[in-house]
This record gives structure tokens, sequence and C-alpha cells, in this order.
């Protein structure tokens, strides 16, 4: 496993970085031929930054 990030600037590249990828997932998405299971990796796309958000938030963090 990896190091945590505590250096609030590395948490928003972090973040960046996740949000990239999800909006490159849902640009590829055909609507014409998406089914439930997309719309399923979707949403646990969102519940994963979510969760890695609130951990960002309850962690200690450096100022460097």
């Amino acid at each position: 496993m990896g190091k945590s990030i505590t250096n609030k600037e590395q948490q928003v590249d972090y973040m960046k970085q996740r949000l990239n990828i999800f909006l490159e997932v849902l640009d590829a998405i055909e609507p014409e031929n998406t089914d439930l299971e997309d719309i399923d990796r979707l949403i646990a796309m969102v519940d994963d930054l979510e969760n890695k958000m609130q951990q960002f938030k309850s962690r200690p963090t450096d100022e460097n």
C-alpha cells in the first residue's frame, strides 16, 4: 500500500486526476449502447471519489 497523501496540494492534484479519469470514461460512453452495468460502474467511481474526499478531509495535513 502507498504512503498516505497529507499535503493539501497533492490531495487536490490526486482528486483532479481521478475526476479527469471519470470524465474520460463518461465521455467514452455511447448512450445507445450503455447498460445498467456501465451506470453501476460510474456510480462506483463517484462513490470512490466521495470516499477519498472524506478520507482527505479527516486526515491531518502538511502545509508543504
